[in-house]
């Protein structure tokens, strides 16, 4: 079984800004150590085809970002 990196879409980073728009959230069956928190689509597309990983983009929720979330033990 491939290893996973799981990112996300970065919430302030808009449609052509020239900033990465991607949030690298976490890595599975992967032994690799990441040093930058923002990369850019292309970028975690070569990680990816280098460490033979597959890609899952997690989608955001329908709460607003100020309502408080419970997490449970």
């Amino acid at each position: 079984m491939p290893g996973k990196i799981f990112y996300r879409e970065r919430r302030k980073v808009g449609e052509g800004e020239k900033k990465p728009r991607f949030k690298l959230v976490a890595i599975a069956g992967v032994d690799m150590k990441v040093y930058g928190k923002h990369l850019r689509k292309k970028e975690l597309e070569q990680i990816a085809q280098a460490v033979g990983a597959e890609l899952v983009l997690l989608k955001h929720g329908d709460k607003e970002k100020d309502e408080e979330v419970e997490v449970e033990d």
